[in-house]
């Protein structure tokens, strides 16, 4: 799908803000046979404005992965009633909601003007039925070695080239991010751990892959200097574990010009 759209002279575009659970979802972007966030905003939209509306998101989402914080853009040549956030709302399903519509200069793009991401990882340390699809349930949680994760969430800044975190087929003409943050948190009461990660940009499948790559180390079945040379070198690291899609969550969006 054609991710740049262009305003005509008798439109204005507006920006989004929305989260969404992705459990049912193929993820943001619309898919041939599966159900997309994308296309069911998009359906919604195109109710309330009596015409067909493409809307471009920040970025893409695979299935399952969650977004607390979400934006997207979309063009409309009719003026937006005061009722227009509520009216989308009542047409979409529960585990997708709208927040703010805001209109914005013509050139803003939800996807090529964001300059942060940021994401939370979430594990659990005990089976909770109300939490089975947002967080990773790991009941082994007692074998991790907490400063071997922590030793390689704390390198990880120190480079800006992660191909050994991107799925292999992204097609992507570099690697470079800038990662200003990865950490991991325990939860109150020891219940669990959220990794927080932030960066200008992130590779297909990079959060997962590296979350996976922490536990891994954890386990003792990667060393954090297997880690570090990987990225050195940008090589494989060995071993590899992309850990569950449901405990992701996209969490903020930064723009130069916007705070929502």
């Amino acid at each position: 799908m054609n991710e740049i759209s262009e305003i005509t002279p008798d439109s204005k575009r507006y920006f989004l803000t929305l989260a969404y659970r992705g459990t049912r979802y193929c993820g943001w972007q619309i898919q041939p046979n599966a159900p997309s966030v994308q296309q069911t905003i998009e359906g919604a939209l195109s109710v309330i404005l009596g015409t067909a509306t493409p809307i471009v998101g920040c970025g893409r989402t695979d299935t399952g992965v969650h977004a607390r914080y979400y934006t997207a853009h979309f063009d409309s040549r009719q003026a937006l009633p005061p009722t227009f956030v509520n009216g989308l709302n009542s047409l979409l399903p529960d585990d997708i909601a709208i927040y703010t519509c805001t209109e914005v200069k013509s050139d803003a793009h939800a996807r090529f003007d964001a300059f942060g991401r940021s994401y939370e990882y979430h594990i659990t340390f005990r089976k909770d039925p109300f939490q089975h699809d947002r967080a990773w349930f790991y009941p082994l949680y007692r074998q991790l070695d907490m400063d071997k994760m922590t030793k390689v969430a704390g390198f990880l800044t120190e480079f800006d080239d992660f191909k050994p975190f991107c799925k292999s087929d992204s097609g992507l003409d570099h690697y470079r991010c800038d990662l200003r943050e990865a950490r991991w948190e325990y939860l109150p009461d020891n219940s669990g751990l959220v990794f927080h990660i932030s960066a200008n940009r992130f590779l297909r499948g990079m959060v997962r892959l590296v979350v996976g790559a922490c536990i891994l180390a954890g386990k003792g079945q990667l060393a954090p200097e297997e880690v570090y040379d990987a990225l050195e070198k940008q090589t494989s690291p060995g071993k590899k574990l992309s850990v569950p899609a449901h405990g992701l969550f996209l969490t903020d969006v930064r723009y130069p010009y916007l705070n929502f």
